[in-house]
């Protein structure tokens, strides 16, 4: 059995190897500047457990499933970090994936969702591999409300417990959910309450 079809057929299963895989391979102790100018004592590289095939796997079942209880119909989010998290959930069984621009190139299609065409009739479900602030995660929303698309969730693969959830669900006008938190993949950290 591939590790996509087991993770599909136990989710709890899947939730286990995701944060283990998280643990080992994306977790960085030391100090780094977050994306919204905090300092903070530990990072957490999604990146580098997606881009790998139980991270992968693990993630894309844990997703399709979200979805579908969601009756998401496209999911994606701000380029790079829903990339991977988009791809797993198409690989996992979601119809559709698009990605969000920081801004609409100007030329070509002079788009800033890509992808298959989005239809009024698309239920979006908007992703990202760690939320800390939010900040991406309601650009992304920001982007998909300005084009009259609808939002029937937010998910993230990690979220730091920083306090930016009700925000998100505030701007998504819809749940978030993350598939894990830093309680479980960094319990032990210095802070203890998942920022510094």
């Amino acid at each position: 059995m591939d590790a996509l079809a087991e993770c599909s057929s136990d989710l709890a299963h899947a939730r286990e190897m995701l944060i283990e895989e998280l643990r080992e391979h994306a977790l960085v102790i030391g100090e780094v500047t977050l994306v919204s100018g905090a300092r903070a004592a530990y990072y957490v590289d999604a990146r580098r457990t997606l881009l790998r095939p139980r991270g992968f796997a693990a993630a894309g079942a844990l997703l399709a499933a979200q979805m579908a209880a969601w009756g998401g119909t496209a999911v994606g989010g701000m380029t790079l970090g829903a990339d991977p998290v988009a791809c797993a959930a198409l690989a996992g069984g979601a119809q559709k994936a698009f990605i969000v621009r920081k801004e609409a190139k100007p030329h070509g299609l002079q788009r800033r969702i890509e992808g298959p065409a989005l239809t009024f009739d698309d239920r979006c479900v908007v992703v990202e591999d760690v939320v800390t602030t939010g900040g991406s995660t309601l650009a992304a929303i920001a982007a998909l409300r300005e084009e009259g698309l609808q939002i029937c969730g937010v998910v993230s693969v990690l979220d730091r417990l920083a306090g930016a959830g009700p925000a998100i669900e505030d701007a998504a006008q819809a749940p978030y959910r993350s598939l894990t938190t830093i309680d479980e993949v960094y319990p032990e950290r210095p802070d203890g309450d998942g920022h510094t």
